[in-house]
């Protein structure tokens, strides 16, 4: 059953583990519930480009991400003392949307959890349950606090990234960036509907 736990009240990100092997989660907490959901590196980092791009287009340039700057970010406060040690809701594998409503200017962050089933002599296959979804608000403004804070912790030790996609590389190894090689992950915000004139 889809659960909508209304506008976050606190909403931030974590890394749990040494540098190299470390564990992200992004987490908040609403007057309803809270919840965490568990996410590799780069899937953090896809979620920062999108929220970056989707600030830009809703506020019309107005907030645009910071590539780098010359100073050591600051390093985000993380999960809250008083954070419970078992959420409502905490995701392992999952899959996010993002929506936007310029009535309300609200962003929407909708997680649905993923099953991954695995067959004897078969790839593995990802099911999504759509029906057991969990969706909560933010405005703008927490939305660029939370870039700020996965740009600072993504910088914290661990391996290096691109300076273009934000992708670690590995030494020694070569690397393809999508923002040179044409393949680019394009995000579409969706908007609310607009209602209909009389």
């Amino acid at each position: 059953m889809s659960r909508e736990l209304g506008l976050a009240v606190t909403l931030g990100v974590e890394a749990v583990g040494q540098p190299g092997q470390r564990r992200f989660c992004l987490f908040m907490e609403s007057r309803r519930d809270t919840a965490v959901m568990w996410m590799e590196k780069e899937q953090l980092n896809r979620l920062s480009f999108a929220l970056d791009r989707a600030l830009a287009q809703v506020t019309q340039g107005q907030i645009l991400r910071t590539e780098a700057q010359a100073d050591k970010s600051p390093v985000p406060p993380g999960m809250p003392a008083d954070f419970p040690r078992s959420p409502e809701y905490d995701f392992r594998e999952a899959q996010i949307g993002l929506t936007y409503d310029p009535r309300d200017e609200v962003f929407t962050l909708t997680i649905s959890p993923v099953d991954i089933i695995l067959e004897p002599g078969q790839e593995p296959q990802a099911l999504v349950r759509e029906e057991d979804n969990v969706s909560f608000h933010f405005t703008p403004q927490q939305a660029h606090n939370l870039t700020s804070a996965i740009n600072a912790l993504l910088s914290l030790g661990g391996r290096p990234v691109c300076p273009l996609c934000g992708t670690p590389l590995e030494e020694g190894s070569p690397h393809a960036c999508v923002r040179q090689n044409g393949h680019y992950e394009v995000i579409q915000v969706v908007e609310g509907e607009d209602d209909e004139e009389e």
